[in-house]
């Protein structure tokens, strides 16, 4: 092939990222940066908090495990009205 039947074409133009998009990447970055800053300077603060999380994790347990799942008390399934 020679040299001039690559001259009309030219690749596709790739579509930008909407601003949108962009605006969540850099949102994103800054988070991550906020968080890592955060944890390094208040280590001591996170880490005493971490020995309350699994006393705050028993009432979600309880919300999400107990009441969320089952249907009639006591009945067998063939039983109960749907």
């Amino acid at each position: 092939m020679s040299m001039q039947d690559y001259v009309g074409h030219r690749e596709p133009a790739r579509p930008r990222p909407s601003m949108r998009a962009r605006a969540g990447i850099v949102l994103l970055a800054f988070l991550v940066m906020a968080f890592a800053l955060l944890l390094t300077e208040h280590r001591a603060h996170v880490l005493g908090l971490l020995v309350w999380l699994p006393l705050l994790a028993c009432p979600l347990m309880h919300l999400f495990m107990h009441h969320g799942g089952h249907g009639g008390h006591g009945q067998p399934d063939d039983q109960r009205s749907v």
